[in-house]
Parts: structure tokens; C-alpha cells; sequence
């Protein structure tokens, strides 16, 4: 299963860590062995437009549909708004763990969106952790995920 990051450049730096969090986690922990990261850019902290990585990783994640994405910007705005006008990416900007888990559990979730500026790595690593451990719960919540994406 792949996970598509993509950061622009005031994110840079945290999508950089978490590469390294999943690279140490992954020789010690079975289920992130399951996914193979997909680094979409930025490459550096020189000036980009957000979204052309939002772009780019709501491509992947469209086309691959047992996937998920990662974005990060100073705020999460612009890359959950960018995300979200492709259909069938669901991108939630979340600010903590149980926007997180609801993302996931009741809106099934495809890509978060972080806002670098306001999250610690400690903090990062445990959102993704959650994002990637929680089931969606189906259910009454399947009908309101199909009206999204028609």
C-alpha cells in the first residue's frame, strides 16, 4: 500500500521527519512494513505553490485506491482545499487526534492534511499513526461518503 506525500515548502521540513519516522518505525513495527512512502516533493524549502503538490498527490491516491495521502502546508488550508476538488480524494485538515480518527472512522478519510506550522513531529507521528490504524465504520456513514463523491 502506498501513501503519497507531498509538502510545499513551509512543509518541507516535517515531511522530511516523517520519512525518517517511517524508515526507523518501519524495522520495528509489522503494519508500517505494509506501506512503501511515495515522496511527491517539495525537494527543498525553496518557494512553491502549494497546489501542485496537493495536485499531484490527489492524482495518486485517485488512481490508486488502496492508497492514502499525506500534504503538508503552513496552515493545512490550502493543501485540504486544493485536494478536495478532485473527486474522490477526501482530504481532512486535522489539528489534532480525534479530527483525526473521526476522519477516518466516519468521513473514510484518503488524505490528511497538516498544518506544519502548528504540529509538532511527536504530534505528527502519532495523527498518522492514528490516520493509518483506523477502520472507516461504514454503515450509516457509507450513504454520506457516496454523497460526497458523486
Amino acid at each position: 500500500m502506498n501513501i503519497y506525500l507531498g509538502a510545499d515548502h513551509r512543509g518541507y521540513r516535517l515531511k522530511e521527519a516523517l520519512k525518517q519516522y517511517f524508515e526507523k518505525k518501519g524495522e520495528e513495527s509489522a503494519y508500517l512494513k505494509k506501506y512503501q512512502l511515495v515522496d511527491l516533493g517539495a525537494f527543498s524549502e525553496e518557494s512553491v505553490d502549494y497546489p501542485k503538490f496537493a495536485q499531484e498527490v490527489s492524482k495518486h491516491v485517485i488512481q490508486d485506491s488502496n492508497s492514502f495521502g499525506i500534504l503538508l502546508c503552513n496552515s493545512g488550508i490550502g493543501m485540504s482545499i486544493a485536494a478536495n476538488r478532485f473527486r474522490g480524494v477526501r482530504a481532512a485538515l486535522c489539528t489534532d487526534i480525534t479530527m483525526v480518527e473521526f476522519s477516518r472512522r466516519h468521513n473514510d478519510a484518503n488524505v490528511l492534511c497538516i498544518a506544519s506550522d502548528k504540529t509538532s513531529l511527536e504530534m505528527l507521528e502519532t495523527m498518522v499513526d492514528v490516520f493509518l490504524n483506523t477502520p472507516f465504520e461504514g454503515g450509516r456513514h457509507e450513504r454520506r461518503v457516496q454523497m460526497m463523491d458523486s
